[in-house]
């Protein structure tokens, strides 16, 4: 498609933040996108009105508190987020992220052009690879209208892509209507989300079905025929996810890494921890740590 065409999104304002600045954004269902770019520790972004978002780091992560959720978004991800009437960014350090905001509208234009078959962005963490990376560097480089319209399509198509399997999790869920399968599949998002963030806390099914307003029963089949795994094991594979990703990136003890990452001791991390990976976690640290000194 021609980046003629992506000109005619009605809009795309830019804002840029720097090491300790603010910036409180009232974001309006007007046709408008933002794309804002933070850079440095302590930057702010307070974002008001039914805005939903993509949530990239170029470098570092970003802490976005956004749906009820505070949870870190690291390099190699990215988060988007449905409307919400209020949600915060703190940039972290050295880090450097781009944000992309819109309300229903401006959302709804830009996944058409992109032949998504949703109207609407979807909550969800998504793993960013370096062609959605190089999409966000180009929309933060862009100095001309075009070029700009081009890099915001560029992005957008990729989240299309991410998001494409998850149209065929609302066509799992009960329903005889697209919305109504929908409906249910968002209240599952939630909660499933709500699981990734907080995976390291001790959670049951019956707080988790309380959340989704069904019943115990009801959640765990529904859950499990939606996401072809049960509640329980994707728990558990957020937390080996969060537990790897520590022994790459802090200087944790094994120990301290288990029950940061929401296992009971460290015997049962590690079991856990060589089934799925098959290595383990001392032997993990220690390649890390080769890997370290011999830059």
């Amino acid at each position: 498609m021609a980046y003629e065409e992506h000109a005619r999104v009605p809009g795309i304002q830019t804002r840029c933040l720097k090491r300790g600045a603010t910036l409180s954004l009232a974001v309006e269902d007007d046709g408008c996108l933002w794309t804002i770019y933070g850079e440095g520790g302590g930057c702010t972004l307070e974002v008001t009105g039914e805005a939903s978002g993509v949530w990239i780091p170029l470098h570092g992560s970003l802490q976005v508190h956004s749906s009820g959720l505070n949870q870190p978004v690291h390099a190699g991800e990215v988060l988007v987020t449905e409307h919400d009437n209020h949600a915060r960014a703190v940039g972290h350090a050295s880090g450097r992220w781009l944000v992309l905001l819109g309300g229903k509208r401006v959302w709804k234009w830009l996944l058409m052009l992109a032949s998504a078959s949703e109207t609407q962005l979807l909550p969800e963490m998504h793993e960013a690879d370096r062609e959605l990376r190089r999409a966000a560097i180009a929309v933060v480089r862009a100095t001309q209208p075009l070029e700009l319209a081009g890099a915001v399509h560029a992005v957008t198509d990729k989240i299309a892509t991410l998001q494409a399997p998850m149209y065929m999790a609302i066509a799992r869920c009960p329903g005889r209507t697209w919305a109504k399968q929908r409906w249910v599949f968002l209240r599952l998002q939630r909660v499933r989300n709500y699981i990734a963030a907080c995976c390291n806390r001790n959670l049951d099914n019956k707080a988790l079905a309380l959340m989704a307003h069904f019943s115990p029963c009801y959640f765990l089949r529904t859950f499990k025929a939606v996401y072809l795994e049960t509640p329980h094991a994707y728990l558990l594979d957020q937390r080996l996810k969060r537990a790897k990703r520590m022994l790459h990136t802090s200087g944790l003890a094994i120990t301290e890494v288990a029950l940061a990452s929401g296992f009971e001791n460290r015997s049962v991390f590690s079991r856990t921890f060589r089934q799925r990976f098959g290595i383990t976690a001392q032997e993990t640290r220690r390649r890390v740590t080769g890997l370290a000194m011999a830059e």
